[in-house]
Order: structure tokens, then C-alpha cells, then sequence
């Protein structure tokens, strides 16, 4: 960890890997790619950011946020793997700030196409935006996108790497490169048995210009790839001795903490600051322009004293009550249509000759993140440079606007990514690190550390949104739907995140359809709408984004249709799904697992549900039962397909974590307001399952998608439908509005 830390910190951040004899690896598929911000090692030339070799052994750079996902040993399996250097030899590093480890996946992933749909158009679009990728250049952990955008770069830095040292210790043996092999981090030669670590070869190795499509090994080849690794984060986060940014100390340090309204943009009209002033260990007060900060000797103290603040602060850019923000929500249904990404057949025709139509409208709340890590971060403005270290997902954009607040240029900034305690979304956003930057400013050549306050965490965070569907359909005889029209209305994640970052925003939104839309169902007559209300209030990017709610949608009415046309809701799906195989899969799969068409005693149901969301397919069935203490869920069913499984055990782990994320919002995630402000401030009034809460679950994960996709995100939205129609199935009520502990009693 020693030569991990000094790496970020003097030769990443600053521009150059200083390790005496140290190289940088890999390969990069662009013809003009973005310089690499390792630099140059002493003596050698660099080749990619991927990888440095120096005389200590092997650090695979790994450029997405680890936030407990493993993220940083999957993606260094995937360059160890082509290396061929034993795992136990490897060291991961988060990568810094730099458009070189732009996020293709992610933005490619934003085409209008389902996940399913592999027509010309499709691909065109994907490939087209993930060439736009690359001009974008936004390094960004999030759409479960990580293991697909790395999958191929990252194979390829190890496979290129691979074969110039393998060049090296020919040119050095004056024998063919072809007469030789490698093995746990040496290269050997056969005819003598005479090998040279990768150590010895690594500056000689740098000069060699490395082949831009190095032939990859065959999957019956890996070695570590689709095998349960051991997490390279692991020993740290067991001893305590890895560094998340509320751990970062440095000499000199201040300590910080804000006030902003509560009412989330209104104004800061005045504020008294002479108790807070007054307060022990209380450095300065400072005016942050909407928000106001206290700074101390210790976090503590500032805490205390930000308590003795008084404000005068302006009302809110919207409806000040969850009643009447659900009005606005609703009154869009008589405004534009934002999006109809799906229209398949005649559904007006189809509902006005309808003999009998179930219509039904759901609703859910709005969210918060509530990362157990609280927002913060430490910043420094010292000579001329501003060094940040904040645990964050999208590096680039932070360093762009740190840049234009601090008025610097961009290489003047330097961000260290530390571990993230939870990111879910949340840690795509720069408030708390700007603020943070702004003390720096104020307060020059010291170090400030801001830390929010839980209740500010959760009263001034980027929601999920609120949403309400409005519901129509019809069973045919059959034994399916013949018709469904789903009109979906939310504020758009899209629009305000864009608004926040300084990026544009155009066309429709899709999360506010995603996961009702794009699902893989045939359904002969089948619209979606999306409707914009175009609320001034922040919302953002949440575990599964608009699927978590969508998919509680979806799932729900599906449900109801099979119980109004009195069909088995598996056999109705599988009747739906005919045409996509995978889902056919997934569906057997979780069916067989909770043993679907075994009877249950009365007081013991089972609900079913699938959705299609980041390109992963997951179908799960939840088992509840009644007792005298409510209803309890026994048991979670999960199945899986995401094409290729790098680290099963890491998947199954992420599925799990995904489920628990899920059922605590269904069972009790709301946030509410009064008067412009969130009435929910800590865990006693926002809660999470609690560990007696959580059921046993099981996972498998199938391999039959076309690609491989992700999973930090798919495993929540089947989650809550499931839980509702299993609700509906013991109780015979019928659950349409989140959250569910509102209507019945958990155990």
C-alpha cells in the first residue's frame, strides 16, 4: 500500500511516475490518444495508463471509484490475466483524474434502443456514441458500466505489455521472441531454462512500440477471469488501514462543516454568526454564497457551532408540500409528451374496443442515497496548485470545476480519489467538493477538511425521483396481455444533472421511462409515455436510476393483468418472452430455484418479477409469510444473466447488495416535505433493512447474453415489484403506492 499511496500522490497527480526504474503499460485503440497522465518514467518512454512495472513488481491502474464493489479487482484481473503475473503479486491503484480513462460503455449505453435490440440502426448508434465517447471524455463510474467498457482496453494492456517484454528479453537473449514463454511475472526461455523477471525488463520493454491489437487469450484459457478472486481492498478494509476520504489527516489541517437552506435552492437572504463566532476552537465563519461554513480546530466543534448559526433563508423554487409536488407531478400528464419510446400496434384502438380495461395508478416517493460515509472532502490552494482528495465517481468533470471556481488551469488541479464509503449515485456530484474548494480559496496554504453533518446529508441531497404511472390494459384470451399503455410522469434526472455539470441536455429523457420501456415482452398493442414536470428541484442519479421505479410499475400492472385474466404470472411471462431466449432463462431459472409451482401453506405466498436494466436481465422471486408480527420476508430468489461472469462470487455479492438496497426502499425509503424543507434528517427516520431484517438470499448468474453487462444496478429494480406481488398473493392487497410499510406492517 506504501508504493500505491506515493504513486497517487507525487507521480500520478503531478504528472510523472516517479519509481526509480518504473514503467508505464499498455495499449491504446485510438490514433490520437489523450496523453497519459502517468508521464514519463525515469529513463523510459510511456505506452498507456493502464499498468506500471517498476523494480517493486506489478501496479495494475484501475480507473473506476472502488465504492465496495470490487470494481478494482475485477478490472485488475482483467490485465493480469493477459500479463500472465500471480495475483498475489498485484497491487491496484485508482487511476487520477484524466479523459485517457474515458467511460465508452456509459455513454454508449445512453443509445435509444433496448438492451435487446442487435439491429443495424442499434449497433450503428451504439458504436457512433461510443465514438463520441472519446471527445466527451468523461472518466465515470456508474451505469453498471465498469467491467464492459474495460473488458477489451484492459486485456489489451496486459496482452501488449506481455509481448514487449517478451520482445525485450529476446533482443536482450538474441533469440526469436517466438522461442519464449512467460509465467508468474517472468519471461522464460525454454531451450536453457535462463528467465528475467519483469522488473529487469521493464525500461528496455518501454521502448518498444507495442502491437495496437495484441491477440487475446481464449476464454479456455483464463486463469483468473470467471473465477471468484480474492478482493485486493480486502486486507486494508479488514485491518483498517485503507483510506476513505473522511480518513484523509494532513499536517496543518482546519476542519469544516456547512449550513445551507434547507428549503434546496432558495436563498440565503442574511444570517448571525456572533454565537457560532464565539464558540470554542471556532477558527472563521465563512459566507459561501448559499451556504454558509464554520470553520474549526476540530470536526466537532464545528458541528457544535454551525448548531448556534441563525438564518434567514428564502423559500423554495417549488411546491413546499409532497402534496402538492405529487400535484405538479400529476398535472404533467396534461402538458407534452417528453418521450414514447415504445408504440408498438394501435393501443387506442385496442382499449376503445375493449370490452373490459384494468386501469390502475402507482406512485412512488422520492429518495435519498444515504451513504454510511457522509459527504466530504479536503482541499488545499498552495502555491499556485489546488490538490483535492474527496472519494468521488466522474474524477473529470470534478477537476473541470474545481478549475473554472478556483480560476486555474486544469493541470494546476489535482484530485486523489480515495475509497468511497457508498457512492450509489450520490458521489457523481460535485456540491460538497466545490465547497471545499471554496474554503481553500478562502483560506489559502492550509488544508480544510468539510464534512457534512448527517442531517445535511440527507436534507440537501440530488433525490431519486418522485413518479406516478398511470396504468391501462387488457388480457387477451390467450393467456397475455393484449393491450398495456403505461403513462409515466417524473421529474428528469437527465435534465438537472446536465444543468449542475454544465452540460448540455437534449432530446428526451429516458430514465424517466427506463424499465417500464425497452423490457423484453412482446405485446401486440404497447405504449409507454414519458411526461417532464419540469420541477426546480434536485434530482439525481440513484442506485438503477429510473428502473427502480419503473420496474415497480411494470412488474405490478403485469401482475394485476395476470390475476385479472386468472393466469399463472410465470406462464404469462414465459408466454411474453417467447421471443428473447435469455429472459426465457432467467425466468426457468429463479422458477426452478423457489420451486414456483410447488403449493404454499395460506399463510406462506411467493411474487414474481423481471427486468431488463443496464443490459442484465434478472428475474426474482420473493417468498413472504404472515405472523403475529407482520409480514415477513422468508426468502429472495434471484437469477442473473450478465453475458460473461468475470467474478461470480463478486456478482452474486453485488445482486445481493443490490436486493437489500431495493427492499429497504420499497419497505420504507421516503422522503417527504413541509414547508420547502425534507422532513427526514438521520437513520431513525430514513432507515434501512437492519441486518435481522434481511432474508436469505440466493443467486445465480447465467451467462447466455450476447455481451457482457453489468451489475452493480440490476438486482434492485426487480426487487420491489416482487416483494408487492408476493404481498398481493398472501394478502390479497393490492399495493400501487411505495412506501409499503405505509399500508402494511413488516415483521
Amino acid at each position: 500500500m506504501a508504493i500505491a499511496g506515493t504513486i497517487s500522490r507525487r507521480a500520478f497527480l503531478l504528472g510523472s511516475v516517479a519509481v526509480a526504474g518504473g514503467v508505464a503499460f499498455g495499449v491504446y485503440q485510438y490514433r490520437q490518444p489523450y496523453p497519459n497522465p502517468l508521464g514519463a518514467s525515469i529513463g523510459a518512454s510511456v505506452l498507456n495508463p493502464y499498468l506500471i512495472i517498476d523494480q517493486r513488481g506489478v501496479t495494475i491502474i484501475t480507473p473506476r471509484a472502488e465504492m465496495g464493489q470490487g470494481v478494482h479487482s475485477t478490472l485488475a484481473a482483467l490485465v493480469a490475466e493477459e500479463l500472465d503475473v500471480r495475483w498475489e503479486d498485484v497491487r491496484a491503484e485508482h487511476g487520477p483524474a484524466s479523459s485517457a480513462y474515458f467511460n465508452q460503455a456509459v455513454i454508449a449505453g445512453t443509445a435509444p434502443f433496448a438492451a435487446f435490440d442487435e439491429s443495424t440502426a442499434a449497433r450503428f448508434t451504439r458504436e457512433a456514441l461510443g465514438v463520441a465517447s472519446k471527445f466527451i471524455g468523461v472518466q465515470m463510474t456508474g451505469g453498471s458500466s465498469s467491467a464492459a467498457d474495460a473488458f477489451d482496453k484492459m486485456r489489451m494492456a496486459g496482452a501488449a505489455a506481455r509481448l514487449v517484454l517478451i520482445e525485450a528479453a529476446a533482443r536482450r537473449w538474441g533469440v526469436p521472441a517466438s522461442s519464449l514463454r512467460t509465467a508468474d511475472g517472468q519471461v522464460i526461455n525454454p531451450a536453457n531454462g535462463a528467465q528475467f523477471s519483469y522488473s529487469e525488463l521493464a525500461v528496455e520493454a518501454a521502448s518498444i512500440t507495442p502491437p495496437t491489437e495484441p491477440t487475446l487469450k481464449d476464454r479456455s484459457q483464463w486463469r483468473y477471469l470467471g473465477k471468484s478472486m480474492p478482493r485486493l481492498d480486502m486486507p486494508a478494509k479488514c485491518t483498517g488501514t485503507a483510506q476513505f476520504g473522511i480518513d484523509v489527516r494532513l499536517p496543518g489541517m482546519l476542519y469544516a462543516t456547512v449550513r445551507a437552506n434547507p428549503r434546496l435552492g432558495g436563498a440565503l437572504n442574511s444570517f448571525d454568526a456572533s454565537e457560532a463566532k464565539q464558540a470554542k476552537g471556532v477558527k472563521q465563519v465563512i459566507d459561501l454564497g448559499g451556504a454558509v461554513a464554520v470553520v474549526a480546530d476540530n470536526t466537532w466543534r464545528a458541528f457544535q457551532a454551525a448548531a448556534k448559526l441563525k438564518f434567514d433563508w428564502g423559500p423554495a423554487p417549488y411546491p413546499a408540500s409532497s402534496e402538492a409536488i405529487f400535484a405538479a407531478i400529476a398535472a404533467a400528464f396534461n402538458g407534452p409528451v417528453d418521450d414514447v419510446p415504445v408504440n408498438n400496434g394501435d393501443v387506442s384502438l385496442a382499449l376503445a374496443s375493449a370490452q373490459q380495461v384494468v386501469r390502475a395508478e402507482y406512485q412512488a416517493p422520492f429518495l435519498a442515497h444515504s451513504t454510511m460515509e457522509p459527504m466530504n472532502a479536503v482541499a488545499q490552494l498552495h502555491n499556485g496548485q489546488l490538490e483535492i482528495w474527496a472519494g468521488h465517481q466522474a474524477p473529470t468533470i470534478i477537476r473541470q470545476q474545481a478549475a473554472e471556481l478556483a480560476g486555474l488551469p486544469i493541470e494546476k488541479v489535482h484530485l486523489h480519489v480515495q475509497f468511497l464509503g457508498g457512492g450509489f449515485g450520490r458521489r457523481l456530484e460535485s456540491d460538497y467538493i466545490l465547497q471545499a474548494v471554496k474554503l481553500a480559496m478562502a483560506l489559502p496554504g492550509s488544508p480544510i477538511k468539510l464534512t457534512w453533518t448527517r442531517s445535511e446529508d440527507i436534507q440537501h441531497d440530488m433525490y431519486r425521483p418522485a413518479a406516478i404511472a398511470r396504468c391501462q390494459g387488457v388480457m387477451g384470451s390467450a393467456g397475455v396481455p393484449l393491450v398495456v399503455q403505461m403513462d409515466i410522469a417524473s421529474p428528469s434526472v437527465g435534465r438537472s444533472f446536465a444543468a449542475r455539470v454544465g452540460m448540455p441536455s437534449v432530446g428526451p429523457d429516458r430514465a424517466i421511462t427506463e424499465g417500464s420501456a425497452g423490457q423484453p415482452y412482446r405485446i401486440a398493442n404497447y405504449r409507454v409515455s414519458g411526461y417532464d414536470p419540469g420541477l426546480q428541484l434536485p434530482v439525481g442519479n440513484w442506485r438503477s436510476v429510473g428502473a427502480s421505479f419503473n420496474s415497480f410499475f411494470h412488474e405490478s400492472f403485469l401482475d394485476e393483468l395476470a390475476v385479472a385474466g386468472g393466469v399463472d404470472p410465470l406462464a404469462m411471462r414465459l408466454q411474453m418472452t417467447a421471443d428473447f431466449p435469455v429472459a426465457q432463462q432467467v425466468l426457468n431459472t429463479v422458477a426452478a430455484m423457489a420451486n414456483w409451482q410447488q403449493p404454499l401453506p395460506a399463510d406462506r405466498a411467493r411474487g414474481l418479477a423481471l427486468c431488463l436494466s443496464f443490459g442484465t436481465t434478472v428475474a426474482q422471486v420473493i417468498e413472504v409469510s404472515q405472523s403475529a408480527a407482520g409480514v415477513r420476508i422468508d426468502r429472495v430468489y434471484c437469477a442473473a444473466d450478465v453475458g460473461i461472469a468475470l467474478d461470480p462470487r463478486n456478482l452474486e455479492a453485488q445482486m445481493s447488495s443490490a436486493i437489500i438496497y431495493g427492499l429497504s426502499a420499497a419497505i420504507m425509503g421516503e422522503i417527504s416535505f413541509a414547508d420547502g424543507a425534507v422532513l427526514q434528517s438521520n437513520f431513525h427516520d430514513y432507515d434501512a433493512l437492519r441486518m435481522r431484517q434481511v432474508p436469505p438470499i440466493e443467486v445465480r448468474i447465467l451467462e447466455n447474453g450476447p455481451t457482457l453487462s453489468g451489475a452493480g444496478e440490476p438486482g434492485t429494480p426487480p426487487s420491489l415489484p416482487a416483494l408487492a406481488n408476493a404481498i398481493h398473493a398472501l394478502t390479497g392487497q393490492r399495493l400501487r403506492s411505495l412506501p409499503l410499510n405505509k399500508q402494511v406492517k413488516f415483521a
